[in-house]
């Protein structure tokens, strides 16, 4: 994939994600345990063949620009291979990045120093697994100016999605943006067909639109509220069924936007027979970890009561369970959980200490949060909810360094 370059837009609020970004942006945001959510896009490409990535951060960025740097620093600049953070530089004028057009649009300095004849647009806050290479072709083989990569999801879910339509030959032939009532998929009234922020360009033409919109006044700067709407009708677009892959994950894709959909997504890991295989060796997902011991379990007595043990539980370096009990969880590296204690159905960030008999049950807990003993969390929603974060749905969120 020598012909291609990646920018990789990773400037997202994550609003919804709330209080989990209050201090990172979302594409830094860990999840399953050890990795951060934009090493899957950042895998995706790496495993692709595609070494030439631009990464485009904005939104509270020195926690996700350290992370590239630690842990993406493997590929070698003497054969023409980086991962490169690019924040707003006022190149092109004195605004942040207005939009995700924008945001590459300020860029092609950048894309005009590089040789590639396509370029890949993607999004830094999905969990999936996809070959960009069969991407790359499929969008060569239609001789396309555009290719968007879509999905089906259910017609309940659409709204939150650019939903696409389509003709005999894959050709886009309509496009909204957030519909209101979104128009289901033919011959399935369930489901609709949806954007997953995925795009391939031919370089000169995704040159063209961008100098285009840039001098638009009344554009947003957004390639699915305006590049879309505005190519489908003059310019080739097509779009790429996802999915055409190995394996059981090969369909999986996961926009992890919301809390319930975050804690939902790490559950599922945490499951007998997950949907994802984070145990892939023919695609490894790379991250940087830090020189942790090995995960270790004490205490276990005859009568059970005092017992060092994880059940349906992702365990990661440096774990100690000093005679509690784990269940359907996911514990980041570091965390220490102590006698007589129970966590279940939770994920626990670095360093998180649980004390002696306390309880936590279907909460996040950020980073370095001491749990007092005997406390107990997950149990009481009033109670909860007068102290922390609690999701519509009843997930308890506990922000970084929170002292209770």
């Amino acid at each position: 994939m020598h012909n291609a370059v990646a920018f990789v837009l990773a400037g997202g609020a994550g609003e919804r994600l709330h209080p989990l970004t209050r201090d990172r942006a979302k594409p830094a945001v860990i999840f399953g345990g050890k990795y951060r959510i934009i090493d899957f896009t950042l895998s995706n490409c790496v495993n692709s063949g595609i070494r030439k990535i631009f990464v485009l951060p904005q939104y509270k960025s020195h926690s996700l620009i350290e992370h590239t740097r630690d842990a993406w620093s493997i590929l070698n600049p003497e054969l023409g291979e980086f991962v490169s953070n690019l924040s707003p530089q006022m190149r092109v004028g004195e605004d942040w990045y207005r939009g995700t057009a924008d945001a590459v649009y300020q860029n092609l300095y950048h894309l005009r120093q590089v040789d590639a004849e396509h370029v890949v647009v993607l999004s830094a806050d999905h969990v999936y697994k996809m070959d960009y290479s069969h991407f790359v072709r499929y969008h060569q083989s239609k001789r396309s100016d555009m290719t968007i990569s879509g999905i089906e999801v259910d017609i309940a879910e659409a709204s939150r999605f650019g939903v696409i339509h389509t003709g005999s030959d894959s050709r886009v032939i309509g496009f909204e943006e957030k519909p209101a009532e979104p128009r289901p998929m033919p011959g399935s009234p369930d489901k609709a067909f949806v954007s997953m922020g995925v795009y391939v360009f031919r370089r000169d033409v995704l040159i063209d639109m961008l100098t285009r919109d840039a001098q638009c006044d009344g554009s947003f700067h957004d390639f699915a509220r305006d590049l879309i709407p505005f190519m489908y009708p003059r310019n080739r677009v097509f779009v790429y069924r996802f999915g055409a892959g190995k394996g059981r994950d090969r369909a999986y894709w996961r926009d992890i936007g919301t809390i319930e959909a975050y804690w939902q997504a790490n559950m599922d890991l945490a499951s007998v027979t997950p949907e994802f295989n984070l145990y892939d060796r023919d695609w490894p997902i790379r991250t940087y970890e830090g020189q942790y011991p090995p995960a270790k379990t004490i205490f276990a007595d005859e009568t059970g009561g005092r017992a060092g043990k994880a059940l349906d539980s992702i365990i990661c370096s440096g774990v100690i369970i000093s005679g509690g009990t784990v269940r359907n969880s996911v514990l980041s590296p570091g965390v220490r959980v102590n006698s007589y204690a129970e966590v279940s159905q939770s994920i626990l960030f670095h360093d998180v200490v649980v004390g002696m008999r306390a309880k936590v049950r279907r909460a996040i807990i950020d980073k370095g949060v001491r749990i007092p003993d005997g406390m107990k969390i997950g149990y009481d929603p009033e109670k909860d909810r007068q102290r922390f974060f609690v999701s519509d749905e009843g997930i308890v969120v506990i922000p970084k360094g929170e002292v209770l």
